[in-house]
This record gives C-alpha cells, sequence and structure tokens, in this order.
C-alpha cells in the first residue's frame, strides 16, 4: 500500500507540473498575441490613415490626366441622327397654294484624325507624366509625415509608460520614508520639520505620478488618432542606426537625390517647362483629316429623289499668321512665370533638405 500511495502522489505532483506548464504556456500566448510591434503600428497607420488616403485618392486622380493627353493621339468619331416633322406651304403663281407634311431625317458618321497640331499632345502626354510622378513624390512625402508621426507616438506611449512606472516607484519609496517618518517622530528621533518635509515630498511625487499619467493619457490619444487603434502591450523597438547615413557628406547627398521633396520640386519644374511648349504650339500650324458619311430620307413629292447618300473625305490645314501677339503672351505671362517659380522652390526645397539632415 505505501509503495502504490507514493506512486500516486508522485503522478498526482507530475500532473499538477503539467498543468501549471501549460498554464504558463498559454499565458505567454495570449500576452505574445495581444502584444503589438512598431512595425505592426505602422502597417496599420499605413492602411487606415485618412490623411494618406486622401492624398492617394488625389493621385489617382492626377492619373487620370495621362489618358486624357494621349487622346489627342486617337481620332475623334461622332454619330448624328436627326429626325422631326415639316410642315410646307407653297403660293404658286397662279395663286394657288400648295402643302405638304414632311417627315425628313438623317443619319450620319464623322470622323477626324489630328495629324499634326504643333506637338500639342505630345507636350501634353509629357506635362501628364511629369504631374503623376510630382504627385507620387507628394504622396510619398505624406507617407513618410505620416510614419514619422506613428513612430512618435509609439515611442511616446512607451516613453510614458515608463515614466509612470517610475513615478508610482518614487511615490511608493516616498510613501515608505513618510511613514518611517511618523514613526521616528513618534519616537523622538526627527524633529517636525523633517515629517513636513517628508509629507512635502510625498506631495510633490503625487503631482509627478499625475502630470505622467495625464501625459500617458494623452500620448495614447494620439497614437489612436494616427494609428487607428488603441495601444495594447507596445514591445520596445530596435534601433535604426545601421540604416541611417555614416557621416553629413553621406547624409546630405542622400537628402538631395532622394527626398521626396526635392524630387517633387523638380518634376514641377519639368511640368513648367513642358508648360510652355503646350503653349508654343498655338504658334505652329496644324493638320487633320475628317471623313464622314451620312443619309438623308424626306417624303416631298415634288422633289426628284426621296433620299441622298454623301460621303467625303477632307483634308484641313490651319496656320496662324497674325493674331494680334495673344498666343506669344499666353505663353510668356503663366508658363514662364511658373517655370521661374518653381526653379526657386526646387532650389528652396533642395536646401530645406540639406538642412534638415544637419
Amino acid at each position: 500500500m505505501g509503495k502504490w500511495h507514493l506512486r500516486f502522489i508522485g503522478h498526482g505532483v507530475g500532473g499538477i507540473w503539467s498543468a501549471l506548464s501549460l498554464l504558463i504556456l498559454s499565458f505567454c500566448l495570449i500576452e505574445a498575441a495581444t502584444a503589438e510591434t512598431l512595425p505592426e503600428a505602422l502597417v496599420k497607420a499605413y492602411q487606415s490613415n485618412p490623411q494618406l488616403n486622401a492624398d492617394r485618392a488625389r493621385q489617382r486622380g492626377t492619373d487620370e490626366n495621362v489618358p486624357q493627353a494621349l487622346a489627342g493621339y486617337r481620332p475623334q468619331i461622332v454619330a448624328s441622327l436627326s429626325a422631326g416633322l415639316q410642315v410646307v406651304r407653297n403660293l404658286l403663281p397662279d395663286n394657288t397654294v400648295q402643302g405638304a407634311t414632311l417627315r425628313p431625317w438623317t443619319i450620319g458618321v464623322t470622323v477626324t484624325q489630328v495629324l499634326f497640331n504643333g506637338f500639342k499632345t505630345a507636350n501634353s502626354v509629357r506635362v501628364a507624366e511629369f504631374q503623376v510622378r510630382s504627385g507620387r513624390e507628394a504622396l510619398r512625402n505624406v507617407g513618410q509625415g505620416v510614419l514619422l508621426d506613428a513612430v512618435t507616438a509609439y515611442m511616446n506611449v512607451l516613453a510614458n509608460q515608463a515614466l509612470v512606472e517610475a513615478q508610482r516607484t518614487n511615490v511608493a519609496v516616498l510613501r515608505e520614508i513618510q511613514g518611517t517618518t511618523k514613526k521616528r517622530l513618534d519616537a523622538g528621533d526627527v524633529t517636525p520639520t523633517d515629517t513636513a518635509q517628508a509629507e512635502a515630498r510625498l506631495s510633490r511625487g503625487l503631482a509627478d505620478l499625475n502630470a505622467a499619467e495625464v501625459a500617458l493619457a494623452i500620448s495614447k490619444a494620439t497614437y489612436t488618432q494616427v494609428i487607428g487603434e488603441a495601444p495594447s502591450q507596445l514591445i520596445a523597438a530596435a534601433t535604426v542606426d545601421r540604416l541611417a547615413p555614416v557621416t553629413l557628406v553621406a547624409a546630405t547627398e542622400t537628402a538631395t537625390h532622394e527626398h521626396p521633396v526635392v524630387l517633387g520640386a523638380g518634376f514641377d519644374v519639368d511640368v513648367a517647362q513642358t508648360t510652355i511648349k503646350v503653349a508654343e504650339s498655338s504658334l505652329l500650324p496644324t493638320a487633320a483629316v475628317q471623313a464622314s458619311a451620312s443619309r438623308s430620307m424626306q417624303s416631298d413629292s415634288t422633289l426628284g429623289t426621296f433620299g441622298t447618300d454623301q460621303a467625303s473625305i477632307l483634308g484641313q490645314i490651319n496656320v496662324p499668321i497674325y493674331d494680334g501677339g495673344t498666343a506669344a503672351a499666353q505663353t510668356r505671362q503663366p508658363s514662364m512665370a511658373a517655370r521661374s517659380r518653381r526653379r526657386t522652390g526646387f532650389q528652396s526645397r533642395s536646401r530645406d533638405a540639406q538642412n534638415s539632415k544637419r
């Protein structure tokens, strides 16, 4: 009986340890499941941030400028149909009146193809493409700003959580000191001044704890606003020193060639320069060809025919000779001014990017 009893106790202890191990493992898995890392928070911010989504919608609208510009290379086809009721009343030389009710109708199709328009279409396509590239850099800059806000919010929550814990520990220590000081005062070992000082330090510690809790609440609200969800258990992120340039010269070079604001400003300059060529196209000749086919029917019994079929192909060349200087002024006024303004903006953005790295 003793051996069986000991064996049963051994099995019972082993079962208890197994249950405890499973319980501890389940708690660890739950904690790991609820924990959130910085990359996960950045993914949430990148997918759900309203400012970034609004800028994506703006960029999709900008992308549509390219197919609109490419439409200038393609023919324009127009179909037309007209029908109606017409009452005719003719007065003849013998003072008799002849009347008729007509029901004419006409159907036709017209195809127009521009052969040359002073390179307006080609330059318009280039302008649209530069606008798309500039918009993409602007979107990338907004994305960087959103991710920076997300990182800042994430680290602020971690920092304020650590500060709250430190302040709570400080308050606990100050409470112990206050209690010890009161006991020593009762024993006559310290003066009332020492007790008052201990109470003042505790009050200051409670005020610091309250300020830390307020800062933590603010940082959590900011986190929810930027990330889109309330923070759970956050995990400290790894350093990014390995990704940063090692020297100031390398940082300046990277900012000049990779910063989205600088690249976007460069594309804005290209837009302004190409827009001038679009405006200059009005000074060049244009050529187009037009083909049309139509059929018209009518019920006038006085005519020898009741229907007419027509088909034609026409070529047209327009050469501007003099328009009073309107086209030249339109080329100089907005386009050259915009080019100068955007060049200045490009230089300013380049300097800003270099200074930000310093």
